[in-house]
């Protein structure tokens, strides 16, 4: 629900028609000229959805949950309120539907196209909350909406007509238990925001004076949400028999329908603003409000006031990347999301940090989905298309029994021509959109998770796109999945690396080249991002990279890193000894074409240890050589690597970096000489006595 917070302007006395204080403790509201003015004086969103009707306490008490049965049951009971809706349904869409055929007909599409638009903005507003929350979800994707839609649709994430003040004041002390002058020294006549499932008031707390948000809740919304859950569960169920679809499309619908019935509870909502403020609040740059559970419960939530620009409406750069930062913490280190994070629920902060709003629907990612999830990205980046097939399953998209040969086939075709184009160029919309046929072809499950985690990729990559036509949040998110994977101690992702780096038995330093080379870009600082290390600073590379392998959390990529040194430096050696006319005909120091690769390997680490990048195609490199030119073809491999460890030029900035290095690191640098030493005599010891004896 979008929420955005107005300043306080002038203040007036309550009217006499409202409880009025002790004279030593008066309350004033305060009037607010804003967006809402012009629709403040009635309750045109209730009394259009024409959801108002009377339930027992009984009944009104089963819908606090979300339960399916419980609401097909409290509604078997009402008959004629459901028939009544569908119709409303039917006919509203379907007159909406029969002018647009009219306008192609009468070749009128172009004149009503903003007509249009309007009109479906309205019918929405009539329909109720979970029409519009649906229409939330589509309202930040440029790149899927025209624009005339687009702008209408917008409108729907904070400019509701509001309901009836009288009616959210009495529920605010009924509530709290205490009449409005106790609570608060003064409160807005109107409400500051009005959403689907709420409105906003501003007030300043009695105790303590802080300036807080007063949300209150719509009267009767959650009969209106599960009567249209419950239609939408039954349309669910009909399309996937019809259309015989492999995904449990109810399933879907009841995730859905759960995290918007856990937004409805405001108590849950204050309990998530706490956890995602413990979790996230302390990122560079990211705010997050306080809530005050003294002053909430199911009906009524009081949070700490925070002023600003929707996101949408503000050319900044820096903050998606730190929105895109904030959303990697949430999907892939925590997995404690916010599923809702439309423009409305975004502030830029008039102090420039970015603000999330409304913790009512939130999503949890468990550990092995979230692994599951980096692994897909991983080997969708590297082309990976049979692992990527594999990942499918993990993340519960395919049944195990599934043909993965067809599948990855398949895969292929759709991700080959995206992907090509790089990692940075690589939209997450199209990835989705390419994958529908083939999702249709192998009977594709949409998981019940799954939904609410692919709308929160898409609307952040929808929010940016929207000033940025180029933006890509795939592209900005796969540096911090890069440097995770090169980080993280789980056993699983540090199997994934592995399985990465070695394929067929053969190091993949193009691999490690790329993840190395994304997650330096993986960055927050406001100075970086707005103006980014030129890519050809062989200085600053090594710094990064050195800061970066000579902590704890590289020591896996430093370990191998050290063994594919000795593996390049053991078969430096050889080259350099089969060269010699005495050992020509001599087995033990023939060169075999691992050695070869492992050779080429050493100059690779070399020249991105010395921060330079290549521009070759290693992967060719990497297959096995012609046995016939292996001699001159060992003495070019040797003469070039000799070249480079010889280069005083390259040296020079590596030695520049050691200075600036941390005590610490600069020990760990230090005793790695010593540690290579040794790994290099086991090598080259176990091979002489492997070519003697075997």
């Amino acid at each position: 629900m979008a929420l955005p917070l107005l300043p306080l302007r002038s203040l007036s006395p309550f009217p006499a028609s409202r409880r009025i204080a002790p004279a030593s403790r008066t309350c004033s509201r305060v009037f607010m000229s804003g967006p809402l003015g012009a629709v403040a004086t009635g309750d045109t969103f209730t009394e259009k959805s024409g959801y108002l009707f009377e339930l027992s306490a009984t009944e009104a008490d089963s819908l606090m949950e979300y339960d399916p049965s419980r609401i097909a049951s409290v509604y078997k009971r009402r008959p004629l309120i459901l028939v009544r809706r569908l119709l409303q349904i039917g006919f509203t869409f379907g007159r909406w539907f029969a002018l647009r055929y009219l306008d192609s007909v009468n070749d009128r599409s172009d004149e009503m196209f903003k007509i249009r638009a309007e009109e479906l903005r309205q019918i929405l507003v009539q329909l109720g909350p979970a029409y519009i929350k649906i229409a939330q979800a589509f309202s930040s994707r440029p790149d899927l909406i025209p624009p005339e839609y687009l702008d209408e649709l917008s409108l729907l994430q904070d400019r509701i007509a509001p309901f009836s003040n009288d009616v959210a004041f009495d529920t605010i002390e009924k509530e709290l238990k205490l009449p409005i002058d106790q609570l608060f020294t003064e409160i807005s006549p109107e409400p500051t925001a009005a959403a689907s499932l709420g409105q906003v008031y501003k007030a300043r707390l009695r105790r303590g004076g802080k300036l807080v948000a007063v949300k209150v809740q719509r009267p009767g919304v959650q009969a209106a949400i599960a009567l249209d859950i419950l239609i939408l569960r039954y349309l669910a169920g009909v399309i996937r028999k019809v259309r015989k679809f492999n995904t449990d499309l109810p399933a879907v619908v009841d995730e859905w329908a759960s995290s918007l019935f856990r937004e409805m509870d405001y108590r849950k909502e204050a309990d998530n603003g706490i956890k995602f403020r413990k979790l996230y609040g302390s990122l560079p740059d990211v705010s997050v409000p306080d809530m005050y559970v003294d002053y909430t419960t199911s009906r009524v939530l009081t949070m700490e006031w925070i002023e600003g620009q929707k996101l949408s409406e503000v050319n900044d750069l820096y903050l998606v990347e730190v929105g895109v930062y904030c959303s990697f913490n949430q999907l892939l280190e925590y997995g404690f999301y916010h599923a809702d994070p439309h423009p409305g629920n975004l502030l830029r902060t008039y102090d420039g940090k970015l603000a999330y709003l409304d913790f009512g629907m939130m999503g949890e990612f468990k550990q092995e989905l979230r692994d599951g999830f980096i692994e897909a990205c991983l080997h969708l980046v590297n082309r990976d298309f049979d692992a990527l097939a594999k990942d499918f399953v993990t993340l519960g998209l395919l049944p195990p029994t599934a043909d993965k040969g067809a599948v990855t086939k398949a895969l292929t075709a759709v991700f080959e021509n995206a992907v090509a184009r790089g990692v940075r160029n690589i939209s997450f919309g199209d990835l989705l959109g390419n994958l529908g046929t083939t999702m249709y072809k192998f009977k594709f499950r949409i998981p019940s998770y799954f939904s609410l985690v692919i709308r929160s990729l898409a609307v952040l990559e929808g929010i940016a796109i929207g000033f940025n036509p180029k933006y890509k949040v795939l592209g900005s998110t796969y540096p911090w999945i890069a440097r995770k994977v090169l980080s993280d101690s789980s056993p699983k992702l540090k199997a994934s690396l592995q399985e990465l780096l070695y394929e067929d038995g053969t190091f993949r330093i193009d691999r490690l080249e790329s993840l190395l080379t994304e997650s330096l870009r993986a960055k927050t600082e406001k100075a970086l991002v707005e103006k980014p290390v030129e890519d050809n600073d062989p200085r600053m590379a090594i710094k990064q990279i050195l800061s970066f392998t000579l902590t704890e959390k590289g020591s896996f990529v430093r370990e191998i890193i050290l063994d594919e040194f000795a593996k390049g430096l053991d078969a430096l050696g050889l080259a350099t000894a089969a060269n010699m006319p005495f050992a020509t005909s001599i087995s033990l120091f023939r060169m075999t074409d691992e050695d070869v690769i492992n050779l080429k390997t050493l100059r690779h680490l070399l020249l991105l240890l010395s921060g330079i990048r290549n521009d070759e195609s290693f992967s060719q490199e990497n297959k096995r050589s012609n046995p016939y030119n292996l001699q001159q073809l060992n003495l070019d491999e040797a003469s070039l690597v000799l070249g480079q460890l010889s280069s005083a030029q390259e040296v020079l900035p590596f030695l520049s970096v050691f200075s600036e290095l941390s005590p610490e690191m600069q020990q760990r640098l230090m005793s790695l000489p010593g540690d290579l030493a040794i790994r290099l005599i086991s090598r080259a010891t176990a091979r002489t006595v492997r070519r003697i004896f075997l």
